[in-house]
């Protein structure tokens, strides 16, 4: 099964009426969330409470959701996985692949949910699409392919686009995969792709000056919280550089980048309530 068609499936799956049969009496259920913190996409963490609360589950009547925030701190995840694991929550959501990765590190055992996981299959969270196997499932990005796709609009916006630095985080498990798709595509789009790591807020601005110094005409932001949570900053170093800028999330154009393409990250959220219902 490929990847579109599978997505296609899980969108299929969303119709199915849960509520009517999915809870248990008098039952408290307890949901354990590990993300970066309450400021970073805000609206798809209120995207997944309202899908709950449209599934029967009410917030301190029948449903605890234990929070634990990273703040920016990729090394402390493990630790706060393994507290959830502690709390014997019933089932662990973890957005994307860094949270996925330390949530299977604690437990074989607790459901995972990811919801905008970038290529579950490429780190190898699941085994295959169709059937994942082990404890992790959820809704993917495809970032390797929406990747690709993303270059290549950016390449009709700019034209004489020529030579692209993408900015990416090696502590990141997906991005590893995206950057290999964006370089095989390079040379199909005329494009020739400068790999640029950035491992922290204080890398910014020395991968900018090296992205100068390299002469890229265009700079493509690999997805991540560590990025989402800089993206205005990310954006005016774009902007005082004078470089077209193409991220993921919407919420990066928002703060000033030039474009954007992913899907629709609160309405992904939102769908994620159904695979932990």
């Amino acid at each position: 099964m490929r990847r579109r068609e599978f997505i296609t499936l899980l969108g299929g799956v969303a119709a199915v009426p849960f509520a009517a049969y999915a809870q248990q009496a008098g039952k408290i259920h307890r949901v354990g969330l590990l993300w970066d913190g309450p400021d970073v996409f805000a609206d798809e963490i209120e995207a997944f409470r309202q899908g709950l609360r449209d599934l029967g589950y009410v917030e301190d009547r029948n449903l605890v959701i234990e929070y634990r925030w990273g703040k920016g701190k990729p090394d402390r995840m493990q630790a706060l996985a393994e507290e959830l694991v502690r709390l014997k929550v019933d089932v662990i959501v973890a957005p994307s692949s860094i949270y996925t990765e330390a949530a299977k590190q604690a437990t074989s055992t607790i459901p995972i949910i990811f919801m905008s996981h970038a290529d579950p299959l490429g780190t190898g969270h699941v085994a295959n699409l169709a059937y994942p196997g082990g404890n992790a499932t959820g809704l993917s990005l495809m970032m390797p392919e929406t990747t690709v796709k993303g270059l290549e609009l950016f390449k009709e916006v700019v034209p004489t686009l020529s030579r692209v630095a993408v900015i990416f985080d090696p502590a990141t498990p997906s991005h590893s995969p995206s950057l290999k798709a964006a370089e095989a595509a390079g040379p199909k789009l005329s494009l020739r792709i400068q790999p640029v790591p950035v491992r922290s807020a204080t890398e910014y601005e020395s991968a900018f000056s090296s992205i100068v110094r390299e002469r890229a005409d265009g700079v493509l932001v690999l997805s991540t919280p560590l990025f989402i949570a800089g993206a205005k900053q990310l954006a005016q170093l774009a902007m005082a550089h004078k470089l077209p800028s193409l991220f993921g999330p919407s919420h990066n154009v928002q703060a000033g980048g030039l474009m954007s393409y992913s899907p629709d990250r609160a309405e992904q959220w939102r769908r994620a309530a159904i695979y932990v219902d």
